[in-house]
């Protein structure tokens, strides 16, 4: 079951600083404007974008299939919402203080899945949700597939809980105000105040798990990563089919991880010659 985000409030667009293009495309120019709007809305309906540009339907929706197009946006298939795309996010990431967590983290998830036979996955939090922004897939047989561009719900991940863990509590409410979560699997936490206390584990034991939540018959165990300036920033996951890796082996696959973290850490922390 998927999550339907409730309806988005009115939106505005602002001028940006600066004299305008003696020669504005206009087109370009309202690509832009509905880029824009995701920087205060998560996800955005066609009819709200039309609304706040100024554009009849049918030129909102060509528009909008450019961008989709692209990548810089993508559609919801069950609520028809548009949210940013995978081109728009890695964009975003790219810049981020001048460095890409992908690229530190790449070369450890490569190892890290050369080691231990299994996909490894790197994903950021975004609201409730989790971007997947790297991964390397294992090359047995029977394996996880690479989730990168994909966005799940953070609390049907293990990626999610590690990260969620780290925010506080009155945040948490915010991403979270109702007791009720739309489950994935029937397996997946299905009420606030269960995530909570599966929270208060993994703030405890260090690691998340995630048992068949987001996916029937696949379990992953992850780990933070974290900025010494901005805290954490990041998780990784090892992800496996639940017949190679039970939950009972959570805690030594976690040992894995802490190994790969301490190195992607540093690597982070070590300053730019």
């Amino acid at each position: 079951m998927r999550r339907v985000t409730a309806k988005v409030s009115v939106m505005q667009t602002t001028e940006p600083p600066g004299p305008r293009p003696q020669y504005p495309i206009e087109a370009v120019d309202k690509a832009f404007q509905m880029l824009n709007l995701f920087r205060d809305q998560k996800q955005v309906r066609l009819a709200d974008v039309r609304d706040a540009l100024g554009l009849t339907q049918s030129r909102a929706h060509r528009l909008m299939a450019m961008l989709v197009y692209h990548g810089f946006a993508e559609q919801d298939r069950l609520t028809r919402t548009y949210r940013p795309g995978p081109t728009l996010v890695d964009l975003g990431l790219s810049v981020v203080r001048g460095m890409d967590i992908r690229s530190i983290a790449r070369p450890v998830l490569e190892e890290l899945a050369a080691e231990v036979g299994e996909t490894t996955g790197l994903g950021v939090l975004q609201g409730s949700e989790v971007r997947f922004i790297d991964g390397v897939e294992s090359e047995l047989a029977l394996r996880v597939a690479n989730r990168m561009g994909k966005l799940l719900p953070a609390h049907a991940t293990s990626i999610g809980k590690a990260l969620l863990a780290e925010l506080p509590e009155e945040t948490l409410r915010v991403l979270y105000p109702s007791e009720q979560l739309t489950p994935v699997t029937t397996h997946t936490i299905a009420r606030r105040s269960e995530l909570e206390e599966q929270l208060k584990t993994v703030r405890k034991r260090g690691y998340a798990v995630n048992a068949s939540e987001s996916e029937e018959g696949v379990s992953s165990v992850a780990m933070v990563i974290r900025d010494p300036a901005r805290g954490a920033i990041a998780a990784i996951s090892i992800a496996a089919p639940v017949s190679r890796m039970p939950m009972s082996q959570a805690k030594t696959v976690a040992e894995r991880l802490t190994a790969a973290v301490e190195r992607i850490n540093k690597a982070i922390a070590k300053p730019v010659a």
